[in-house]
Parts: C-alpha cells; structure tokens; sequence
C-alpha cells in the first residue's frame, strides 16, 4: 500500500535541507541547484554546524558562472531550523565529503535523510584555475547527484521510496 507523500508544507513543495559543517560552499551549491533548477517543486535551505558566517566567494563565481542567482545567500547556523517557525524539512542532505576528515553534521529528527559527499573545495589552494577547477567539480557532482533527484517525481513519493530513491544516488560516484 502506497503511503501519503513526504510533502509536510502544504504549499505543494518539498522542503529540504542540505546541510554541511561550514555552510560557506557544498551546501549553498546544492540548495541553489535545488531551488532555481527544480521548476517550482523544491523550497531548499542550506545551514552548518558551524558556520563560517559568509558563502565562499569561489562558490558565488561558480553559480554566477552557470547562471544561478546569488542574491540571498548566506552562510547560517543550522540552528534557524530547529525553531517552532522554521520550516518542517521533508528530506536532509548533508554534502561532507571525506567523513573520516570532517565533521559532518547529524540531523535528528527528519523523516528522510540522505548522504551525498562531495570533497570539500575550499581546501584547495593555488593559482586561482585550480581553486574554479575544485568548486566546477564540487559543483558537477552536486549537479549529477540532483538531476537523479528530481528526475523522479519525489514530491509524491512516500517516506519509503523516497528513501530507496536517495539511497541509490548515494552510491553514485
């Protein structure tokens, strides 16, 4: 038997959070991947465990350079949604690439969560090429992962197969 969908809000979107140590880089990425390449279906936030307090300028340049929107963005503690207010999240992706070198955050509580590790381009440094080339492959990878994503009609699915669904593209490279 098929359940209800994992839709919390009623505004007919899904709400997710992605979330990374810093909130400075991987996460923004990917919440402006999900929110402006998602025609509508998404409402996507992005927060860190401890945030550096502003987004990377190379993950600005990237989306600029791949014709998102920047205006908006910031780098904001996770704890914005943990109030009565905040939004209720459907689905939770951390991005936290190498887990056994990063703190990645644990979000408790969320009906359905997902893993999606990029390595962490703000560690590179160098000739500016090398730094755009890191954030074009954090940001490729992020991409791959979310095309997968929203190729399926998440939105309808119930917490089971939208939790099959995530799995799968967890264990893309």
């Amino acid at each position: 038997m098929r359940g209800e969908p994992v839709k919390s809000e009623g505004n007919g979107q899904m709400n997710i959070l992605v979330l990374c140590t810093g909130n400075s880089a991987r996460s923004i990425l990917l919440e402006s991947i999900l929110s402006q390449c998602g025609d509508g279906r998404f409402s996507a936030y992005s927060a860190g465990s401890q945030p550096t307090g502003s987004v990377n300028p190379a993950a600005i340049a990237q989306l600029e350079a791949v014709g998102l929107a920047v205006s908006g963005l910031r780098s904001k503690s996770w704890d914005e949604f943990t109030t009565p207010s905040a939004p209720t999240m459907d689905l939770v992706v951390t991005v936290c690439g190498n887990a056994r070198d990063e703190t990645c955050p644990v979000w408790l509580g969320a009906p359905v969560s997902a893993h999606w590790g990029v390595d962490d381009p703000t560690v590179v440094s160098g000739p500016n090429s090398a730094v755009r080339k890191a954030f074009s492959e954090a940001y490729t990878q992020l991409l791959k992962y979310a095309d997968v994503f929203m190729a399926e009609a998440v939105e309808d699915m119930d917490q089971a197969a939208l939790h099959d669904h995530v799995r799968k593209i967890e264990r893309l490279k």
